[in-house]
């Protein structure tokens, strides 16, 4: 599984591809367009404008269509730009560190990579070689990429995650800080009725789908079994099922629906309740009480996760410092 860490590592190239798929699709640049030159020294390495634009291009796009104001449109993409740019310089450093290290990476060691990729995912070669294609790569692009995420894995493993150690009270501390996760937990299970409304419906015919719903919740009110009756009347696709909806926890509900059932029972229903696809009707099935896990249980997965988390801060730490050490120009 790839961490956080790894993320900001594998930034510029999963960008970078998305970008050469955006670009034959849709970009027909003229090359004597393209004008060139340094925005950043990092030390002894550059940074150029055409490597920054090819990984800013389809971030800028995605803003664009979000159809933003244009005064934050401009600011969103000056920002997103800055911390791409941002992340290119961590790169570098980075790089020139595993370099200062002399850190290695065989070719055997980028075949057990992909291997090992192959076989989490239920991947082969075909699937592989036809995804490259897809976003205009080569299975050398990849061995390259494989590559460089070894080489930086590694120089984490020596200047950092091998400084990490995870005690038992880091471990109880984050149990008990998030019981809310690890707790016991109630579920309602629960069934509907809907009656839907297009989305431009006029207040009078509104009001028509409204008292339509009234005579159902008539006819519950008097004793009407809500499978049946759901059956019957409602409007979504799991009529069938008598409105069948699942368990769910209080906290992913609407507040309004929240609202209606936390004082009901199981066997009850609801008052009839306006939501974003239309008037709605509940009923509690029935009401689950969940064990919460025990501390034994969740140790591991808790150690991964602040693993991970400590991994992020020290990284992210340690690239502050390397900054301060370092010969950083941003040319504007």
């Amino acid at each position: 599984m790839i961490n956080m860490m790894d993320k900001i590592f594998l930034l510029r190239r999963l960008l970078t591809a998305s970008m050469i798929l955006v670009a034959a699709l849709t970009l027909r640049v003229d090359a004597a367009e393209i004008v060139d030159r340094i925005v950043a020294v990092v030390n002894d390495d550059i940074i150029r404008l055409v490597e920054l634009n090819k990984i800013v291009a389809p971030v800028e796009r995605q803003i664009r269509d979000m159809n933003l104001p244009p005064d934050k449109e401009k600011k969103t993409i000056y920002d997103k730009r800055m911390e791409i740019l941002n992340n290119l310089i961590d790169e570098k450093l980075a790089d020139q560190e595993i370099m200062r290290f002399h850190i290695t990476v065989g070719e055997g060691e980028i075949d057990d990579a992909i291997e090992r990729i192959k076989a989490m995912n239920y991947y082969t070669d075909e699937d592989i070689r036809k995804a490259l294609l897809k976003n205009g790569l080569s299975m050398d692009d990849y061995r390259s990429d494989i590559k460089e995420q070894l080489l930086r894995n590694k120089l984490v493993n020596l200047k950092i995650k091998s400084n990490i150690i995870i005690t038992r009270s880091d471990i109880q501390h984050y149990y008990d800080q998030h019981l809310d996760k690890y707790g016991p937990k109630r579920k309602y299970m629960l069934r509907n009725i809907i009656m839907m409304w297009p989305a431009m419906m006029d207040d009078e015919s509104r009001k028509s789908v409204y008292a339509r719903m009234e005579t159902v919740y008539d006819q519950l009110a008097n004793g009407a079994v809500f499978e049946e009756t759901a059956k019957e009347y409602s409007e979504a696709s799991n009529a069938d099922d008598g409105g069948e909806l699942g368990l769910f926890m209080m906290d992913e509900l609407a507040e309004n629906i929240q609202i209606a059932l936390k004082t009901m029972k199981p066997g009850e229903f609801s008052p009839i309740i306006e939501t974003d696809q239309g008037y709605q009707i509940f009923f509690i099935d029935k009401i689950v009480d969940t064990p919460g896990k025990a501390l034994s249980e969740v140790e591991d997965e808790i150690q991964h996760t602040l693993y991970e988390e400590f991994v992020n801060e020290k990284f992210q730490s340690w690239i502050e410092e390397l900054r301060k050490d370092a010969h950083i120009q941003i040319i504007r």
